[in-house]
């Protein structure tokens, strides 16, 4: 590998949990890498705590946790969709311990910014899945997969506003992966490109990039160390 070992800390999106990354983490891990990936408070394997008051903070904290008490330094940290204001509150507290912040087709969240920027369609504590569509995925046992492991989000987690100083902008390494099939980020992107402290990769795949390309995500992952 060409820049040796490192240790990533991945922030999987909404409604998800760690399953999503399973087939990018195999691989770095297999190429002699560290891979810590785990499920957010409420989702997943986590989700019987989905009505204990969980909210963005408590996702920051979460992953701030695997910091402090695993020791972590020079961490890659990579966040996917929802995952990018986790990754960014992260910042806040972590940014001396992170050597790279990738935004996987990610929220790169300005001071004061929440997942949704109006709550009134939302009636209880947690916000389920958003129906998947033919197409969204290259295999439909991907799909059938994908919603069945899919988990309620509780609500707090879209409705919190993230406190942004701009720590991550002090991240040696800036990284933002788009997906080209997914016209969800296109704006960031054309902001981001103007910035020499950003690096854009592109891949031919929906939102789920971990999913659909994770060979190709996973070098990239690499190449950002």
């Amino acid at each position: 590998m060409r820049n040796g070992p490192a240790t990533f800390v991945i922030v999987h999106g909404a409604w998800a949990g760690s399953w999503a990354w399973t087939r990018v983490a195999d691989r770095l891990t297999a190429n002699g890498h560290r891979v810590i990936a785990p499920t957010l408070s409420g989702l997943g394997e986590r989700s019987h705590l989905a009505g204990c008051g969980i909210d963005l903070t408590t996702h920051v904290n979460d992953i701030v946790g695997e910091f402090r008490w695993k020791d972590l330094d020079r961490v890659v940290l990579v966040g996917h969709s929802y995952g990018g204001f986790v990754i960014t509150g992260v910042a806040e507290q972590m940014a001396e311990r992170i050597a790279s912040i990738v935004y996987v087709d990610a929220f790169v969240p300005a001071d004061g910014q929440s997942f949704v920027e109006s709550a009134e369609s939302f009636t209880g504590p947690t916000v389920p899945p958003p129906p998947s569509a033919a197409g969204d995925y290259f295999d439909e046992a991907d799909r059938a997969w994908v919603d069945s492991k899919a988990t309620p989000q509780p609500t707090a987690t879209f409705t919190e506003r993230l406190r942004v100083t701009g720590a991550y902008l002090r991240i040696p390494k800036r990284v933002f992966v788009q997906a080209t099939g997914w016209d969800g980020f296109t704006d960031t992107v054309n902001r981001l490109r103007g910035d020499p402290g950003w690096t854009i990769h592109e891949v031919a795949c929906g939102h789920d990039i971990p999913i659909d390309r994770p060979e190709e995500l996973a070098a990239i992952l690499e190449a950002s160390i």
